[in-house]
């Protein structure tokens, strides 16, 4: 991508991103394809070694290329390597960019790892670092918990021997390349030196407005604000498609009506809430509420109602497989897609995971297939028609363009009479008359 190479200052020439997954990678590439040389970090050994053979399962592109090609690219251009030594990564690189997250466990948040990664920059901090966090965090945590640690390992001065500012991640899976060009970015500093270095730094690769907030916290806190609005608006609409199940009217033609009016964006539901942003935004405002004493009942409502959607997808299954007189625990369930959302590769928190997991516990035979997870499951299958033959029950739980071709007729094929085909994705319903017509039940969400 040598056309977008552009002059850069001396002082961001070298980067260090820290976290080389879904927001990490295409981040450092988004700087090296720019001009910048920099190093990818990561503790996993094994993903860094993929990464400099040029492997990478994630389904991102940029201007016409995939994130497997810009990946080869900077790689034979040498302007950007992964690699596990951290050290050398921060002797040769003046801005560290963080994207270590923070992981939700059993509804406790564990900082433990940014905290380990802070500490190991901190001992190999040089005056004139720039460090930017670009996790999504607790607010509070980069002046509360990042900056001591930062300070007290280099026994430098934040805000006068280095700086350190947070930068809020908002992209999308799927859209990391033009969301880190086009989607304006949000940067705070410890001071307004900081925030400048920052907004520099960032502007390199964002093309859109970066913008300063007057202080750390609010960035901090609008970030997790975005996710927990979509979790409550989530949480709205899954209500509402229990309402219009009752009532017997299509859940999707209610909202595509709606959002007619030009001040009305409803959602649409699907069989849960997945990924590792939206789930764990509510964990991450919760111990600063609690420290506050301040009450998220309306956040952790639904946060609750959310995370039992597999439950509720599978009762659903089950009483219809009651009504035609059959047990789940005799069944075999087919799966289409077990990416924690559509056109996704990633699995981690995922719905159509969680819903196998409560089919298999229930005594069900489950097949799941998924031709973009590179996960290896015990119940995944590699082609499409050793989910679909001779099953009880098929969900579609997640998209994936190889679902998008599937016609009538090869469902018409692959589905025995008498075959449950529960669609939460809205998929095939557009043949629920023909499939009904062949003994196929259709249901939707």
């Amino acid at each position: 991508m040598n056309n977008l190479i552009e002059k850069i200052d001396d002082r961001y020439k070298n980067v260090a991103v820290f976290g080389q997954g879904f927001v990490g990678l295409p981040l450092s590439l988004s700087f090296s394809f720019r001009g910048c040389n920099v190093y990818g970090v990561d503790v996993v050994k094994d993903l860094v070694d993929d990464i400099n053979r040029g492997i990478t399962y994630h389904t991102e592109g940029f201007e016409g290329k995939s994130i497997q090609q810009i990946l080869k690219e900077e790689l034979e251009s040498k302007r950007y390597r992964a690699t596990t030594d951290m050290e050398l990564a921060l002797k040769e690189s003046n801005n560290i960019i963080v994207t270590v997250g923070i992981p939700i466990r059993n509804g406790e948040h564990d900082i433990s790892e940014l905290l380990n990664c802070c500490n190991v920059i901190g001992k190999n901090l040089k005056k004139g670092d720039l460090v930017v966090i670009r996790s999504t965090v607790i607010p509070g945590t980069t002046e509360e918990k990042i900056l001591p640690v930062l300070e007290k390992e280099s026994n430098l001065k934040a805000g006068e021997d280095f700086y350190l500012a947070y930068s809020s991640e908002r992209i999308a899976e799927g859209h990391a390349f033009e969301e880190f060009a086009y989607m304006p970015t949000i940067v705070a500093g410890i001071n307004k030196e900081s925030a400048k270095r920052a907004k520099e730094l960032l502007s390199i690769v964002c093309k859109a407005e970066v913008i300063i907030a007057s202080n750390i916290k609010i960035v901090e806190t609008a970030k997790v604000f975005e996710n927990v609005q979509r979790d409550v608006n989530i949480a709205m609409v899954q209500e509402f498609a229990r309402f219009t199940e009752a009532l017997g009217i299509d859940i999707f033609e209610v909202i595509n009506v709606a959002n007619t009016h030009k001040r009305v964006k409803l959602l649409t539901p699907g069989p849960g809430v997945g990924g590792y942003c939206i789930p764990n935004a509510y964990h991450y405002l919760e111990p600063k509420a609690k420290e506050l004493n301040i009450s998220l009942d309306l956040l952790k409502l639904s946060r609750d109602k959310n995370a039992n959607l597999p439950n509720i997808m599978v009762s659903m299954l089950e009483d219809k497989l009651l009504s035609i007189g059959k047990k789940i625990k005799d069944c075999k369930i087919g799966i289409l897609g077990i990416a924690m959302k559509d056109y996704s590769n990633d699995d981690r928190i995922s719905p159509p995971i969680e819903i196998i997991n409560i089919l298999k516990h229930k005594g069900a035979s489950v097949f799941a297939y998924d031709p973009v997870v590179p996960t290896v499951y015990d119940f995944k299958v590699e082609k499409i028609d050793e989910a679909l033959k001779n099953a009880d029950a098929v969900m579609v739980l997640a998209k994936q363009k190889e679902f998008d071709t599937i016609d009538l007729d090869y469902l018409l094929e692959s589905l025995n009479k008498g075959t449950i085909l529960f669609d939460t994705k809205n998929l095939f319903v557009r043949y629920a008359e023909q499939l009904n017509n062949n003994g196929i039940y259709v249901m939707s969400i």
